[in-house]
């Protein structure tokens, strides 16, 4: 596709601006801002994207919906940006078109809280979303009136889609990758509402240092700063908002709640699906009286949360991290501390003792760095701060292994009973 065609697809009709504290004004085509108002999509709005972070940083209540807008908005300014600067692109008329819808929709299939439900054996968002964009009639009307495939957009999204399509790989590539519009907004826009200043990037200057070389993305060589930014603002956002001791307490607990309901056949997993905040908190509070565990996402709800009494580094064959690969396997060890807490915590509830155990985060990069000269090479063998071993300090000096458990229990009590676990 020449030039010109491709800047035309990407400004005609879109005649319609979505106003957004972080990015602006935004523009939509109709068929675009008409495929924002499905009730797959408006559902979104009814999710926060931090879950209980607001508990913490009280401005961090925007939404799943925001968020999908903004990632919509920087998709399309990556593509323009690719553009301005190829005179032919890889590129057709409704791989463009899907490639947007995609951004719009990639989260569509999110659950509430969602980092409470990461480790249980539930399906991936991105498959949900897939599966919705094809099934689901009205959502997948609304999408083809924008010029857009939904076989495409399903497979933009889901990654275990088989396609051999080249631009469709392209495409998922940008979305799921180290420059990717979906981190370089929720970065900033977690970090604008939290009102912390860790996750802003030079977004601008980002995207308009891509270019496309042989059909591959890469970033200029004078930018590999701004991709050792971004790493490292991943870096304080976990530290400092997604794994703050409040946070992980809110997760924690609501994960416990849930694996133990599941366990009593009060909930299933098909209930999680495609239900908001309001539902969500709704159905644990129904389902209470057979699961009494439930009553700790009220808690949540009203930020009555467990306390951090006891922690340690995180070891790969440590006592508790092989034992409790999976929360479910938790409980065993959660409820040998529940015994040795309950002789001097008589008022102490078996689900109100958590163990906590953050799951890895990656601080790869995957993308070409193009120089100067006209060549192309990979950003790996670039001399970067974020090596691996800088990248496994960061990740040790993230994860903490914690027990979490009501404000009367002494720290001195709980550190006792965690090491009772770790050495026997």
């Amino acid at each position: 596709m020449e030039r010109n065609k491709a800047q035309s697809i990407l400004n005609n009709g879109f005649i319609h601006t979505v106003k957004d504290p972080l990015w602006q004004n935004i523009p939509m085509t109709k068929e675009i801002k008409a495929l924002t108002e499905v009730e797959a999509v408006q559902k979104l709005a009814r999710i926060k994207q931090n879950g209980p972070t607001y508990h913490i940083y009280p401005g961090a209540v925007h939404t799943r919906l925001s968020h999908s807008i903004g990632v919509y908005y920087l998709g399309r300014q990556i593509l323009l940006s690719l553009a301005k600067k190829s005179d032919e692109l890889p590129f057709t008329e409704k791989g463009i078109m899907s490639f947007l819808a995609a951004c719009l929709l990639h989260d569509i299939g999110h659950f509430p809280y969602a980092h409470s439900l990461k480790e249980l054996s539930i399906r991936e968002h991105e498959e949900i979303a897939g599966t919705m964009i094809l099934e689901e009639g009205e959502l997948r009307r609304s999408v083809e009136k924008t010029g857009a495939d939904p076989v495409m957009v399903a497979a933009i999204i889901d990654k275990d889609l088989l396609t051999g399509d080249e631009e469709t790989l392209f495409y998922r590539n940008v979305l799921s990758g180290t420059l990717d519009p979906d981190k370089l907004d929720y970065l900033s826009r977690d970090g604008f509402f939290a009102g912390v200043p860790y996750g802003r990037q030079d977004t601008d200057f980002i995207i308009s240092s891509l270019s496309l070389h042989n059909s591959r993305l890469c970033i200029d060589r004078e930018a590999i700063g701004s991709v050792e930014q971004i790493l490292f603002s991943k870096y304080m956002m976990y530290k400092s908002i997604y794994w703050h001791k409040g946070v992980r307490s809110a997760t924690a607990m609501i994960k416990k709640a849930l694996i133990t309901a599941i366990n009593d056949h009060s909930i299933t997993f098909e209930d999680l699906y495609g239900i908001d905040d309001s539902t969500f908190f709704l159905l644990c509070r129904d389902k209470k009286k057979m699961t009494p565990a439930l009553e700790m996402v009220e808690r949540v709800e009203y930020n009555h949360l467990l306390e951090r009494k006891a922690v340690k580094e995180y070891e790969r064959r440590g006592v508790i991290e092989t034992k409790g690969k999976r929360p479910e396997d938790r409980i065993e060890m959660e409820n040998t501390i529940y015994n040795r807490l309950n002789r001097s915590y008589p008022l102490l509830k078996p689900w109100e003792v958590v163990i906590d155990i953050p799951e890895p985060i990656s601080f790869e990069t995957h993308i070409s760095i193009y120089s100067p000269d006209g060549t192309v090479s990979d950003i790996s063998d670039e001399e970067m701060v974020f090596t691996g071993e800088i990248s496994s300090l960061f990740q040790k000096s993230l994860r903490k292994v914690a027990l979490y458990v009501p404000a009367f229990v002494s720290e001195e009590e709980a550190r006792k009973a965690m090491g009772e676990i770790i050495y026997g």
